[in-house]
């Protein structure tokens, strides 16, 4: 927790950071506009950076793009110029008829073969030959489309149904499906760790699919306005408590064109439960899949026969009163079909289990804090490399992992958020980084002035350093952005809480500034990051400049920081996140440079949840609130998120009859803006339709706006738009 002294020295520092930027030299620094602030935050104020930088895949050699030419550098030698955009087009003049205006991604084969993707065609380009030609071709309106490379095969979707298409011959429709069945696509509404619908096998001789029957599922409609007369775009959204689609695994076989579906029932299960994670055994002949019950309590890895979809097994599984969360698929050691590793919060953080698959346990990562991704192993097989938080949860670092007794040593140095990756041998790390403190960050002496805006280092996989590839200059170097400070207080409980707040570059001594608290503070997001500007956007750096204070914490709900501080939540969304809010609230209030009767909050999702929560549970607590997209009343939201946390609305009644926001409305006593998308199929719009109902009931007043043509959030140039209406509506009421 912040002590006062510390307290103290913020003021002091902050008179100070005062004093200094009013020196000439800093003086002639430009404000930055909303516009530059929202569009040129990825594109004229990113980072220089090492564009594709990889490892060229057997050897210790690197390659990167640097504007239109290839270059390549050596542990030892110097970079060269390997090839540019000229030579390539003269290479690729057989196959491609308009010419590259730029250096395609390159996905590499071999350390002179690569492949990429112009237009509908697959191009395999082989440096050394000085030849192109054409791999593979897509079909016209295919979607989610998965390559695989190795074989030029492609397998894809067009409506409900999948194609495979062998190289650029023969076409088959895998499946015929009615208007209710979906196969091909994501499941689950992309929780649990699913992100796609099809999975070679590792040969691409056959390919897994998810299939899905959605006939037990609501049509919900969507409104097209673009039409003349307005139509309606149904969409099957199963809402918390009602029922859901019912999953099965196809697997294909392209030799032989069979199709088998995985026996994922049995007569103790019902059609209710959701299939994760799946993955191939090395040998193609295997298919693994966690089987999580709807309830989200219990996971089964189970293994299947992939040629007759037969259930072998049960290889492990865990069960948790509050809730199991399977998000990777298991990972096998490289040149051991008998082991992999199965990815686990049972015992309180994030962890590596070392398994056979007959199921005996022979070993675990023992991490007091979050590991979080897989990232490879050495040439021997003998270690392995992931990334995790590490002593401060704002850091992400790279860590070697034992395979023979599950030790950790850390390999990256400096305190930031770090991204590597390893070479084939296992020897070298290519480590790109970026920091807000390189130090403590609880220490609010750490400023912004400290900060790395992004370097890439060679290390070994020892931790010594080979040589910097790039240290990257402040883009932001020229504009007035606020000071940016990150640390932490403690709520009522004593648990600590990590909090960023950036402050003007130029703060009167004796003047109280006005607050703007953005909010999230929900399931898998972490908003205060030790990477460059601590993980804001650059409007929030715009803001402060206007003379704002702009304040984030990441309360009790949130990622990175372990099983107990994420569970604590559990059936009673809204209730600990308000009072860890208002626990950084008081802490802002108690700052002698703040006005405590001008604070706003502002948040989208989950977080125009805590928003509108806040306005409304706890009135009189913030001035004025802006609440994008946000859940009103959690029944009317999906059931693969919702249930996990909030468990059936028959479950818990009480949970959700407190978190809904509509039976608050008589509370509202400040200003209030509901800002939603009209095509919104993640929080639809009916959300704010109920509570504009209960406003209207109860006779308050509240402000509403529609972005057309846009769904959960609002991209591109209406952006700006967005951004302007949420600033101007924060300072019109404070």
């Amino acid at each position: 927790m912040i002590s006062e002294s510390k307290s103290g020295l913020l003021k002091a520092l902050i008179v100070a950071f005062a004093v200094f930027y009013c020196l000439p030299s800093v003086a002639q620094k430009q404000e930055m506009s909303l516009d530059e602030s929202v569009m040129g935050q990825f594109r004229q104020f990113y980072p220089e950076h090492l564009d594709q930088l990889t490892w060229l895949l057997e050897t210790e050699n690197y390659v990167y793009v640097r504007k239109d030419s290839v270059i390549v550098g050596t542990m030892k030698g110097k970079e060269k110029f390997w090839f540019g955009l000229n030579q390539l087009n003269e290479w690729c003049k057989t196959v491609s008829e308009k010419g590259l205006k730029g250096i395609p991604q390159m996905n590499w084969k071999t350390s002179g073969v690569f492949w990429y993707q112009d237009g509908a065609n697959y191009i395999v380009v082989d440096t050394k030959a000085g030849s192109a030609s054409i791999l593979a071709s897509n079909d016209k309106d295919a979607e989610n489309v998965d390559f695989h490379s190795s074989t030029g095969r492609i397998a894809y979707t067009k409506g409900n149904d999948l194609f495979v298409k062998v190289s650029r011959g023969k076409t088959s429709q895998v499946t015929s499906n009615p208007s209710h069945i979906v196969s091909g696509q994501s499941i689950s509404r992309n929780e649990y760790g699913i992100s796609k619908g099809t999975f070679w096998s590792p040969g691409g001789e056959k390919l897994a699919f998810y299939q899905k029957d959605e006939h037990q599922v609501t049509e919900y409609p969507l409104i097209n306005y673009t039409t003349e007369p307005a139509s309606v775009n149904p969409i099957r959204y199963p809402m918390a408590g009602s029922p859901s689609e019912i999953v099965s695994v196809g697997v294909y076989d392209l030799s032989s064109g069979n199709k088998v579906f995985l026996q994922l029932t049995d007569k103790e299960n019902d059609d209710q439960f959701y299939a994760t994670n799946l993955c191939w055994s090395p040998d193609g002949s295997k298919i693994y899949i966690i089987w999580l019950n709807r309830a989200t309590t219990e996971a089964k890895l189970m293994e299947y026969d992939a040629i007759t979809g037969k259930s072998i097994r049960m290889i492990t599984r865990e069960s948790d009163d509050r809730w199991v969360e399977p998000l990777q698929p298991i990972t096998f050691i490289p040149g051991n079909d008998q082991r992999f590793l199965w990815y686990s919060w049972r015992d309180g953080f994030h962890n590596y289990y070392l398994y056979e698959t007959s199921g005996k346990l022979l070993g675990q990562t023992k991490a007091e804090f979050e590991l979080k991704e897989i990232i490879g192993f050495n040439a021997a097989g003998t270690e392995m490399y992931v990334y995790g938080t590490g002593e401060q949860p704002v850091d992400m670092h790279a860590y070697a992992v034992r395979l023979t007794d599950m030790g950790i040593r850390r390999l990256t140095g400096a305190s930031g958020v770090h991204e590597v990756q390893v070479s084939k041998s296992g020897k070298y790390i290519l480590d790109t980084w970026s920091s807000m403190c390189t130090g403590a960050c609880s220490d609010m002496s750490r400023i912004s002035s400290e900060s790395v805006p992004n370097q890439t280092d060679v290390l070994s996989t020892e931790g010594r350093l080979i040589k910097t590839l790039l240290k990257s200059k402040d883009p932001l170097a020229g504009k007035k952005i606020g000071t940016t400070h990150l640390f932490s207080i403690q709520n009522a409980s004593g648990t600590d809480l990590w909090c960023r707040m950036i402050t003007p570059s130029e703060m009167e001594e004796g003047r109280k500034y006005p607050v703007v608290v953005y909010v999230y503070n929900g399931p898998h997001v972490q908003l205060v990051q030790n990477n460059w500007l601590g993980g804001s956007s650059l409007w929030m750096n715009h803001l402060a400049e206007k003379g704002y204070i702009v304040f984030t914490l990441d309360g009790r709900g949130s990622s990175n920081r372990g099983k107990s501080f994420e569970q604590a939540v559990h059936r009673q969304l809204g209730t600990l996140e308000i009072q860890d809010q208002l626990a950084g609230i008081e802490w802002l209030k108690k700052q002698g440079y703040v006005d405590a009767e001008r604070i706003g909050i502002h948040g989208w999702s989950f977080g125009g949840f805590m928003t509108t929560s806040i306005m409304l549970r706890e009135p009189g607590t913030c001035k004025v609130g802006v609440a994008g997209g946000p859940v009103i009343d959690w029944e009317l939201y999906e059931v693969m998120y919702t249930e996990r946390y909030m468990d059936t609305p028959k479950e818990n009644p009480e949970g959700y009859s407190l978190a809904d926001l509509s039976t608050h409305t008589s509370k509202l006593q400040d200003k209030l803006l509901l800002i939603h998308g009209a095509d919104d199929d993640v929080v639809v719009m009916q959300h704010s339709m109920k509570l504009l109902k209960a406003c209207i009931d109860k006779k308050e007043q509240v402000d509403f706006f529609v972005y057309p043509g846009h769904k959960h959030n609002v991209r591109g140039i209406d952006r700006v738009h967005l951004m302007r209406k949420v600033i101007d509506y924060l300072t019109e009421n404070l």
